[in-house]
């Protein structure tokens, strides 16, 4: 079968590509840690004790977007973040991720919160819900990873 001129242009197109590398792109959030070495990894065991299903559908999880993130003044660990959570008023919620994340790579990101928790006063400030994150032992070295989503994905979509 011979190839056509157009089908040819077609090809060396395709040859012209270029190839993306394994570098992160500059808008990804890379923790401060080394990757992973999942020989290594413990992971802590799963809870004996049930939580019955009425207790659980409680809890109100929604996609967040990180308007504003900072470090908290006077504290090594807290990150306090202004988040958009689909309601029209900014939303406050601290969380001690400083030891794995800058403040700066945080923004715009979307990120996945518990927000019907009754305020919990840290350092003077409101905080109004729960990020949530991952957290495993590796050479009995704590490591955590937010848990963060496609930013497709809208502020305030609820989890199910």
């Amino acid at each position: 079968m011979k190839l056509t001129k157009d089908s040819k242009k077609a090809n060396k197109t395709k040859i012209e590509t270029p190839v993306k590398t394994s570098t992160p792109a500059s808008s990804e959030v890379v923790n401060k840690i080394p990757t992973i070495d999942y020989s290594k990894v413990e992971i802590e065991p799963l809870f004996k004790d049930f939580v019955d299903f009425e207790t659980f559908s409680k809890s109100d999880f929604r996609a967040v977007k990180v308007k504003e993130c900072r470090a908290v003044p006077k504290s090594k660990k807290l990150l306090e973040f202004i988040l958009d959570d689909g309601t029209g008023e900014d939303r406050t919620i601290l969380s001690g991720i400083h030891d794995y994340y800058e403040p700066e790579e945080l923004v715009g990101k979307t990120l996945i919160a518990i927000v019907n928790l009754p305020p919990r006063k840290m350092m003077g400030i409101n905080s109004c819900g729960m990020i949530i994150s991952a957290i495993h032992q590796e050479e009995g070295q704590e490591r955590l990873n937010l848990l963060m989503v496609d930013d497709a994905i809208p502020a305030g979509a609820k989890l199910y």
